[in-house]
């Protein structure tokens, strides 16, 4: 039975979940409140320098071929895909540099000039990460999951000992790598997520292997153009995406939505709310005159949010040769990192800093001869009434010193074109929980690694998509929690429906 769809948000989960619910033939109608729909993976340009805003590394591109196909279409008639090789090139403050590649051979010979005994056991590591991505193939990419109750029906104890439960991922990495250098390259990968990899469960590991064994990619003329391409099959469908439209509440009678209303006053009736801000965000604004909002929103504390970010968009006016597209300046000492942003919440005095430079892949991002720098920090999230503009200005000075110091000398000087991103910004724009990236943070003992469920516990007909909710955060999974809540939709009317036969039959 074909429903009206109000979709909240034109994040990628919103725009992913109201393709799907089109394809499946309900009135889908999306709302952003921003001049452009994306979300966090949005664009800035200026002096003939572009940036991608949000994020710059594609993995599990088989999500956005998924979603295409379910609507009868072809991803490579909206976008062009290109792989990256090499994919990362790490520096380390001792001088060591690792390239990362896809290529095994290649990849276990850089190892063997770092540690012999680790290019010995990495195919062993490597094949430990694919078994833990084969077994989510099977349950948390295929359905939206609230739970380990739902998860334990879907494998067998065997299947669940295998997920190496009692670790963390960095117990898993150390179990199977000695040398220190790369420990820290690869529990990096768990900053995908945003989280800690002292943390996050052992079957996060997977995301080696996303990247050791699908590949990363990169998205010709710009990371944005996954949004433009989904905007055009959106169009085509015949939904209806709003921008400038800001939503100032969730209209409910009893436990039912019965619609939104907009800043302006417009309201506009709906059967289903979806909701693309997060979760709890949405409960304290869109919800705030809701009985059991407050204490419904106050339950989900156990889902805290991942890290924010200070971004630098530096356009340069030179190259640097020994930067590849993606490159990462890692900190001296991981575990003082990770410890003073998850543990204590403060930013770290020595962090791990990620360069993006698209116009290595495609040189219409800069001009000749010039470079586009996008410049990553996490940072702890914002807390509740408090602001980062008071660090931005040292902050950045901290971030380029290390940059200098590091090999990228004088780079104060060729700066020509420079925006920045604090978490403040990220939390005005998007509603972010804290400004956070991610959505929310993986922890073992805090929330077992699960994500907000889809569906509310307080309204019958609202559900959630993005970071905050299941599977979690980044390019490729907001995007399946899109796909997944559109299937849960469907799941629980196909129920309503069956429900509603036999209680006419009795």
């Amino acid at each position: 039975m074909s429903k009206k769809v109000i979709v909240i948000g034109g994040g990628l989960g919103g725009l992913s979940c109201a393709m799907r619910l089109a394809a499946d033939g309900h009135d889908v109608e999306v709302l952003e409140k921003n001049e452009r729909a994306g979300g966090k993976l949005n664009i800035r340009s200026g002096q003939g320098y572009s940036f991608d805003t949000g994020p710059s590394i594609l993995t599990m591109p088989w999500v956005l071929e998924q979603l295409f196909e379910s609507t009868g279409r072809r991803l490579e008639d909206y976008m062009t895909l290109v792989r990256v090789e090499p994919q990362w090139r790490t520096f380390f403050e001792d001088g060591v540099s690792i390239d990362v590649t896809s290529d095994l051979p290649k990849m276990i010979s850089i190892i063997r000039e770092i540690s012999e005994e680790d290019a010995k056991g990495f195919l062993k590591y490597l094949q430990y990460c694919q078994k833990l991505y084969d077994l989510n193939r099977n349950s948390i990419y295929s359905k939206s999951l609230s739970g380990l109750d739902e998860l334990r029906a879907m494998h067998t104890i065997k299947e669940l000992l295998a997920m190496d439960p009692l670790r963390t991922m960095s117990q898993s990495t150390s179990k199977y790598l000695k040398d220190k250098h790369l420990r820290q390259l690869f529990n990096f990968f768990i900053m995908y997520i945003g989280s800690s990899p002292y943390h996050a469960p052992a079957v996060l590991s997977q995301l080696v292997y996303v990247q050791l064994g699908l590949g990363i990619y990169y998205v010709k003329g710009g990371m944005y153009n996954i949004a433009k391409g989904m905007l055009r099959a959106l169009e085509e469908q015949g939904v209806r995406v709003r921008t400038n439209a800001k939503v100032s509440r969730i209209n409910t009678k009893g436990q039912t939505a019965t619609g939104v209303t907009l800043e302006d006053g417009t309201i506009i009736e709906a059967d289903l709310v979806v909701s693309n801000l997060e979760a709890i965000p949405t409960y304290h604004s869109l919800l705030k005159d809701q009985n059991g909002a407050v204490g419904t929103a106050k339950k989900l504390n156990k889902y805290a949010p991942t890290v924010s970010g200070l971004v630098l968009l530096l356009g340069v006016d030179k190259t640097y040769e020994q930067l590849l597209h993606h490159n990462f300046f890692f900190s001296r000492d991981p575990e003082k990192e990770f410890h003073d942003m998850f543990n204590k919440g403060i930013p770290s005095d020595d962090p791990t800093v990620y360069i993006g430079v698209s116009s290595k892949s495609d040189e219409t991002q800069a001009p000749q001869g010039k470079e586009n720098l996008f410049v990553l920090t996490h940072v702890p999230p914002l807390k509740p009434g408090k602001s980062w503009e008071s660090y931005k200005d040292d902050y950045r000075e901290l971030v380029l010193g290390k940059l200098e110091r590091m090999g990228l000398t004088d780079i104060r000087e060729h700066i020509e074109y420079e925006y920045t991103f604090i978490p403040d910004d990220l939390q005005q724009l998007y509603g972010a929980n804290g400004g956070s990236i991610y959505g929310v943070t993986t922890d073992r003992k805090m929330n077992g690694g699960f994500k907000i469920p889809s569906k509310s516990e307080l309204i019958n007909n609202l559900y959630f998509v993005g970071g905050s909710t299941h599977p979690g955060g980044g390019v490729p999974m907001v995007t399946l929690s899109g796909q997944l809540t559109a299937d849960l939709i469907k799941e629980n009317s196909k129920k309503a429906v069956k429900s509603s036969k036999v209680k006419k039959s009795v």
